[in-house]
């Protein structure tokens, strides 16, 4: 038998403003939790049942995956690295069953996670792990592994090259399991390099190859995203999206839809339930929208766009992108990246980047997406400079945040959730999360009136 198990209890700090209200795992990906996609694919793929490692805010977590069948969880007590979560779980497994670990955070093209388990079937190897090559030179943000033919060669953390990175998801025989248990905390690193003190998977196959042990090797196909920083967000909405439209066959109208025969329609469309596209609507590419929301009055539309559920999206707004349920893209509203559950967009603003849970954007809010010098923003991650391939320059505001009106964010920054940019504020530096950040006026006054000009 083989058993899925999903590792999705760190807490993900690297990914502020988003981990402080729910874990990463739970983030949203085309609205729907990235630890779903996983546990989804496992199942698919043939798994038996599923373990889940929870810890960090476990519970919104536990609501992602809770429903499907043959699903139990497990706490990691200490959050100090991946091989001990695995432990967590192998107390769970049969002694002769065969396991398959994915990290949580992870969201890869859904047939990639069936190929490494088929191939692992098949050629029947201690281990197997999943590669993704790198498009570009950044290696040192990852844990890498070099591929020799179909097996693993070796693994190194953060090298100054590397073509593939450890793409977070291996596959146990029973054997291979004896492995995780002396795990020893560190990694391989290129000279110079500091460990950290974590027991990690990655080691492990390092271990076995150590031992003399192959460990068989598969290389992702399509998209593969780990959402280990706040526009790994982005652009996993952006390649699900994109998947999505290139496997869309036709429109899909139900019913009880409603399509205006005033809008102009240039794509193709899956609405749900009660949906409505109204007079004047225009519409560029593919879009779903969801039970009972509507597109109506004007609005430019972009695609692919996902919109959910009981959402308004109207009166001359621009949106391309992902839309949670519950939001409100309103009067001259402009939005492109990713609005979460219930954030509103009431009245004119501009505003590109992540929106989190129930944001309340003031009108005339502007986020600035171009720096005078046309460059990349560079972001501080964990103390550490970083200048991110994509989506540099986007605005990342945490959950529960609000703006007042004419709130102007400079390109790259971050506002923790529960907190508030006041009227009036640019900002140019990361909120902290339960801040409120008010501009201080000095006013003058002065005598004036007709007496000014001689009378």
């Amino acid at each position: 038998m083989t058993v899925g198990i999903i590792l999705a209890a760190g807490q993900g700090t690297r990914n502020f403003p988003y981990v402080e209200a729910r874990n990463k795992c739970a983030l949203p990906v085309v609205n729907k939790p990235a630890v779903r996609y996983t546990a989804e694919a496992l199942l698919e793929a043939g798994c038996q049942g599923l373990i889940v490692v929870t810890g960090h805010l476990a519970s919104s977590v536990r609501a992602a995956v809770a429903d499907l069948s043959n699903t139990e969880f497990v706490v990691q007590k200490s959050l100090d690295g991946t091989a001990n979560a695995a432990l967590e779980a192998l107390s769970c497994v049969g002694d002769d069953d065969d396991v398959v670990i994915a990290y949580g955070d992870i969201v890869t093209e859904p047939g990639n996670i069936k190929s490494l388990i088929e191939k692992f079937q098949k050629e029947k190897p201690q281990a197997a792990v999943l590669l993704d090559r790198l498009t570009h030179e950044n290696g040192g943000e990852w844990i890498c592994g070099g591929l020799a033919g179909d097996k693993l060669s070796g693994i190194e953390g953060h090298p100054r090259g590397g073509g593939h990175r450890i793409g977070g998801v291996f596959a146990f025989s029973p054997e291979g399991r004896e492995f995780i248990r002396a795990t020893p905390p560190g990694m391989r690193v290129p000279v110079g390099g500091m460990p950290s003190p974590e027991t990690d998977l990655a080691q492990t196959l390092q271990e076995m190859i150590n031992s003399g042990v192959e460990v068989l090797a598969t290389e992702t196909d399509g998209y593969h995203i780990d959402i280990d920083k706040p526009w790994h967000i982005l652009e996993a909405n952006e390649d699900v999206a994109t998947h999505m439209s290139a496997n869309l066959e036709a429109s899909v109208i139900p019913v009880s839809a409603t399509v205006s025969e005033a809008a102009e329609i240039h794509g193709k469309i899956v609405l749900g339930e009660n949906a409505v596209i109204g007079p004047r609507a225009v519409i560029k590419g593919d879009v779903w929208l969801g039970d009972r929301s509507q597109i109506n009055n004007g609005p430019m539309v972009g695609g692919p766009t996902i919109i959910g559920a009981d959402t308004r999206v109207s009166d001359y707004c621009q949106l391309s992108g992902v839309v949670g349920p519950r939001c409100v893209v309103g009067h001259g509203a402009e939005m492109s990246g990713l609005m979460m559950e219930k954030t509103y967009l009431y009245h004119y603003c501009e505003m590109y980047g992540i929106f989190g849970t129930a944001c309340d954007i003031g009108a005339a809010t502007v986020c600035g997406t171009l720096r005078f010098d046309d460059g990349p923003t560079t972001h501080r991650i964990k103390g550490r400079k970083e200048t991110p391939p994509k989506h540099s320059n986007a605005s990342y505001l945490g959950e529960y945040t609000r703006t007042g009106v004419n709130a102007i964010l400079m390109p790259g920054v971050k506002v923790g959730p529960w907190s508030v940019v006041g009227a009036g504020v640019v900002l140019n530096e990361d909120v902290p999360a339960r801040k409120m950040i008010l501009v201080e006026q000095e006013t003058v006054s002065i005598d004036w009136g007709p007496d000014r000009y001689g009378w």
